[in-house]
C-alpha cells in the first residue's frame, strides 16, 4: 500500500467522522439528552460508506476518462470524490430531515 492509498484511507475516515459528527450536530441543537441512531440512521452510514468505498475504487478511473491527457492522480480524484460524498450527504440529510424522518432519536 502506497503512501497515497494510506493518506486516501485517512481521508475516508475523517469524511466519515465529519458526516456523523454534523449530523449528530444537527440532532443536538433539538434534543438535549443522548441520542440512539434509528434504523435509518444506520442505513444513511452504510450508503456513505458505500459511496466513499465506490469512490476509492471508481474516481481513479474517472479521472482518466474525464482528463486523459493530463497525468492526475488517483489521489486527488479520491479527495474530490470524497469532498463531494461530504456535501452530497448533507443534502440527503435535509432531505430526511423535511420528509421527518430521523437519523437520531432521544435515547429513552
Amino acid at each position: 500500500m502506497g503512501a497515497q492509498d494510506i493518506l486516501s484511507a485517512i481521508t475516508v475516515l475523517f469524511i466519515v467522522g465529519m458526516i456523523w459528527l454534523r449530523t449528530r450536530t444537527m440532532y443536538t441543537r433539538e434534543v438535549r439528552g443522548s441520542l440512539q441512531l434509528q434504523p435509518v440512521g444506520r442505513i444513511y452510514f452504510a450508503a456513505a460508506f458505500a459511496v466513499l468505498v465506490l469512490g476509492w475504487l471508481v474516481a481513479p478511473l474517472i479521472g482518466r476518462l474525464m482528463l486523459p491527457d493530463t497525468n492526475v492522480t488517483p489521489g486527488l480524484m479520491r479527495v474530490i470524490w470524497f469532498l463531494a460524498t461530504y456535501y452530497l450527504f448533507i443534502v440527503v440529510h435535509r432531505i430526511l430531515k423535511a420528509r421527518g424522518v430521523a437519523v437520531y432519536k432521544a435515547a429513552t
